[in-house]
């Protein structure tokens, strides 16, 4: 449950209470010389070694379903599986496309 700073504003005594936020909306309605006061809110955030973290391998499994059913995307050349006849043939498309973009030029 939150936490919510209050403050009487005929005493301008302040305190802190915890209750649901449903609670807190009847409080307020049912003591109207009371209003919230706004408080700083406290965020957890952060984590040391961020740059250190691991994916275990249900997410490499994911990537590696991912990049099967598009082949032919980024994904795919990272993490798809590939045999040694697809990476053959896709070093052969690659060839032939530069070398075609290269003849385009030449004719231009």
């Amino acid at each position: 449950m939150p936490t919510y700073d209050f403050e009487d504003t005929k005493t301008g005594e302040v305190w802190t209470d915890m209750m649901s936020i449903a609670d807190k909306e009847a409080y307020l309605k049912k003591n109207k010389h009371i209003k919230q006061c706004i408080s700083q809110i406290n965020i957890v955030g952060g984590v040391v070694g961020v740059g250190n973290l691991k994916n275990d391998h249900g997410w490499k499994d994911m990537l590696s379903r991912i990049g099967d059913a598009h082949p032919g995307s980024k994904v795919h050349d990272l993490y798809g599986n590939k045999s040694i006849k697809d990476i053959k043939t896709r070093q052969v498309v690659k060839k032939h496309q530069k070398r075609q973009a290269l003849q385009r030029k030449r004719n231009g």
